[in-house]
């Protein structure tokens, strides 16, 4: 299942200095980038695979303002970059941005953006939340591979009958 996400580990993380955890969550989360050296090209990269970086409240609603706009499912992934359950399932998300471009897929650092994360009861990481027109349609908490798969083709269909 998903990592236990507490003030313990956050403070374990105390000394993980901002400007590098964005470039290290890069790192963890990326999708097929090949050698690319430049963070700013990874950032590029990893925002092109339909998979979106989020360490700002701006950033969030934005995307959020973009993908009711366009129609679009959000599927919002709260994770951290020094988290197993995390890595583990970062592609796999990616190959399902992919398979889902009518999709809006989300990484949301929750080191980053903590107290936003707390604000959506994030317990554990990974969370996935998919969200319709602003509106929670459902969760999913854990890295199963199987499993998560199963949950995007669910929410696919379900919202598909809208």
């Amino acid at each position: 299942m998903g990592h236990r996400w507490t003030k313990v580990s956050r403070l374990k993380q105390a000394d993980y200095n901002a400007k590098n955890n964005a470039f290290d969550f890069l790192q963890f989360f990326k999708c097929r980038m090949g050698d690319v050296k430049d963070h700013q090209d990874r950032h590029v990269e990893f925002a092109s695979r339909n998979v979106h970086h989020i360490t700002t409240i701006q950033s969030w609603e934005e995307k959020l303002t973009e993908a009711t706009r366009d129609g679009k499912i959000l599927v919002a992934n709260f994770s951290a970059p020094w988290s197993g359950p995390c890595r583990s399932i970062a592609p796999i998300y990616c190959e399902l941005a992919d398979k889902y471009p009518s999709f809006m897929f989300l990484t949301v650092d929750v080191d980053a953006l903590a107290e936003f994360s707390t604000s959506w009861d994030i317990n554990a990481t990974p969370t996935f939340f998919f969200l319709k027109d602003g509106r929670q349609v459902d969760k999913f908490v854990g890295a199963d591979k199987v499993e998560l798969p199963k949950k995007i083709a669910a929410v696919a269909n379900l919202t598909s009958r809208f």
